[in-house]
């Protein structure tokens, strides 16, 4: 008896673009876009995502991640406003929507990269809890979401250094969210054997 193709559950993920001159036509925002396209080759799950591009103003950053938060978003990236400038509020905005933080995110992108810039040290992300959601704050660049998002490989494809995503699955598994599945080649969900449903 085979059993029955169960489909991947679907997702509603937030992306929030946070920036100043790109919410005023500036210049173009690239934060959305890179998000967008990492996260359809990352997961194999159908995504609703829900897009904002605000500008730096800590109340405005914390009333959007409760909007989509209540919109029943169960992953939430922000991108942006992460650094020592005056106007880099997007930790503080965060910080105070949360009902527990996770600072094993923030540690980890910091600690990828550094292996490209010293300056990393000057970022300041954070991801936090709130309700059934997970709240990270990525850096401002496309190709460092990138990196952050999957990490470090050896030249032979190897991984040499895990990127944050793939313990992003099992959280918002913990969190009572849908069961994720990722596309190994892009980012490999790191789950306990408990945890792992079978093989499709």
């Amino acid at each position: 008896m085979t059993t029955p193709d169960i489909p991947f559950e679907p997702v509603r993920i937030g992306i929030v673009s946070i920036s100043d001159r790109a919410s005023t036509g500036v210049y173009e925002d690239k934060g959305l876009p890179a998000l967008q396209e990492w996260l359809g080759r990352a997961l194999k799950n159908p995504i609703t995502f829900v897009a904002r591009l605000i500008p730096d103003e800590q109340e405005r950053i914390s009333a959007t991640l409760i909007e989509l938060v209540d919109a029943g978003c169960s992953l939430v990236l922000t991108t942006g406003g992460t650094g020592p400038a005056k106007r880099d509020v997007t930790p503080e905005a965060t910080l105070a929507v949360a009902h527990k933080e996770m600072p094993g995110f923030g540690e980890q992108m910091r600690q990828i990269s550094l292996a490209f810039v010293p300056t990393a040290i000057l970022s300041r992300q954070v991801a936090v809890i709130r309700d059934n959601s997970l709240i990270i704050n990525l850096p401002g660049q496309p190709k460092a979401i990138a990196e952050t998002l999957e990490g470090l490989k050896n030249a032979d494809g190897t991984q040499k250094v895990n990127g944050i995503f793939a313990a992003v699955p099992y959280c918002v598994d913990l969190i009572g969210g849908p069961y994720l599945e990722t596309n190994d080649e892009v980012c490999k969900a790191f789950r306990p054997k408990s945890a792992v449903r079978p093989a499709r």
